[in-house]
């Protein structure tokens, strides 16, 4: 059974990952260039999906400690989704090169889309909304939708404090609540669209 990824390992791996890119990353590369030990890298990250999904459930559990019962749904689904975009922005150089290159990578992106469907369910519940049956797939679904258009905002959004993320996500809350009515709890049969907005700005 493979242990926790410290956050040294993770760290060097969105380093080298920044380096090199997706297709050539190795979590052994990884250790070897920050000078960490190469079997407890193998314990803590065996291979490269290993990382993809650790580095998930660290994403997640970020976004749901703490996440805050006051305001509207809408206001803590945008609270814990910042949360864990924070978790991106620290490591945003290695982050990128992954987005990137899973593009290119069937296989991988398949597990990261998988795996990002379970985590808006968490998000969700962390936000006070219920996740499950008929009515929780349709908030997943629609959740994703929000995530990944603030993801493309995200990615060209140079400053320091995040505005136009935020602004991106602001809008695509409301958006998607405006279309589908999912966060408010009354759906009208399907989830918002995967692009609910206009192009975010550069």
């Amino acid at each position: 059974m493979s242990e926790p990824p410290t956050p040294d390992l993770i760290a060097a791996c969105f380093d080298r990952m920044a380096e090199t890119g997706w297709s050539r990353f190795s979590v052994a590369d990884a250790a070897r260039v920050a000078g960490l030990p190469l079997d407890a890298a193998r314990r803590q990250l065996p291979c490269r999906s290993a990382f993809l999904l650790a580095f998930g459930r660290l994403a997640d559990t970020a976004a749901v400690e703490g996440a805050s019962s006051e305001g509207t749904t809408r206001d803590r689904l945008f609270d814990v989704l910042m949360r864990r975009i924070d978790v991106l922005q620290a490591h945003r150089a290695g982050v990128l090169a992954l987005l990137k290159g899973v593009m290119l990578d069937p296989a991988a992106g398949l597990l990261l889309a998988a795996a990002t469907h379970t985590s808006m369910g968490w998000l969700l519940a962390a936000a006070g909304a219920d996740a499950t049956g008929p009515l929780g797939h349709l908030r997943r679904k629609g959740l994703l939708a929000v995530w990944l258009w603030t993801i493309r905002a995200w990615q060209r959004d140079d400053g320091e404090d995040l505005a136009a993320t935020m602004a991106a996500l602001d809008q695509a809350l409301a958006q998607a609540d405006k279309i589908a009515g999912w966060i408010s709890g009354a759906p009208r049969g399907e989830a918002p669209p995967a692009d609910p907005l206009p192009e975010p700005a550069p």
